[in-house]
């Protein structure tokens, strides 16, 4: 139970009471990270239909801030520091690990989170008449069971939230929600099956231009798979 409490309070802003616990429950709480999605895409299907009673505009915005202030910006965090870090070590590979560690954001930061930010608003109006809420709801559970994979396929860039996760991480739980995920889509839809192929193509990406796995990978790689999921929720419907 304190593993899930711990997902929650990792992946949402869901106020939750501080609860005592050890390395252990650290570990396994990315066993729980898509929980913690279903409460996300409950955020974003309930702040779409709200919106929705307006116009099909008003109801992608409300569902992107809804999704923005139920994670608390983090993943998009996660994907300033990666682009920052991929822009930097393209011209000198040694900065790659100095600019992962600076709290600072630079240029190519600030234009993939802007980029990310016009894509999910856009992608989420087109799937205000593509799809059902509920299937809208979907996208941030099948996202986060990409941190499963990547900490099992992924070494780690260095100490720290990406080494605990890779020792909690479970082949067979990873299977689970892969299944999960399978028979989601044969009743939403197998549009959703498209983030199948976007987990491990983040993966690839990653070992290929940063060598690793880290808190960043996995936030920003959230984002990736969340966009390329409305973006086949769109495409396909």
């Amino acid at each position: 139970m304190k593993a899930l409490i711990l997902a929650i309070q990792l992946m949402t802003r869901v106020p939750l009471p501080a609860i005592a616990t050890s390395e252990q429950d650290v570990a396994r709480a990315i066993r729980w990270f898509p929980v913690a999605g279903i409460l996300v895409g409950l955020c974003v299907a309930v702040a779409a239909w709200a919106g929705l009673r307006h116009d099909p505009w008003a109801g992608a915005v409300a569902a992107l801030l809804g999704w923005v202030a139920i994670t608390g910006a983090l993943h998009l965090d996660g994907l300033g520091d990666i682009a920052d870090a991929a822009g930097a070590a393209h011209e000198k590979p040694e900065r790659l690990s100095a600019v992962l560690a600076d709290p600072h954001i630079g240029s190519f930061g600030v234009t993939a989170i802007c980029l990310q930010l016009i894509a999910k608003l856009v992608l989420l109006r087109l799937a205000m008449e593509a799809v059902p809420l509920v299937v809208l709801a979907a996208v941030p559970v099948a996202a986060r069971i990409g941190p499963l994979v990547w900490a099992l396929t992924l070494p780690p860039l260095h100490s720290g939230m990406g080494t605990s996760f890779g020792a909690g991480a479970s082949r067979t739980v990873c299977a689970i929600w892969l299944v999960v995920l399978c028979v989601s889509a044969w009743w939403t839809g197998p549009m959703l099956l498209v983030a199948l192929a976007a987990i491990p193509l983040w993966s690839l990406w990653l070992r290929r231009k940063i060598g690793g796995i880290s808190g960043d990978g996995h936030g920003a790689g959230i984002e990736v798979v969340e966009t390329v999921t409305l973006a086949a929720l769109v495409l396909f419907a």
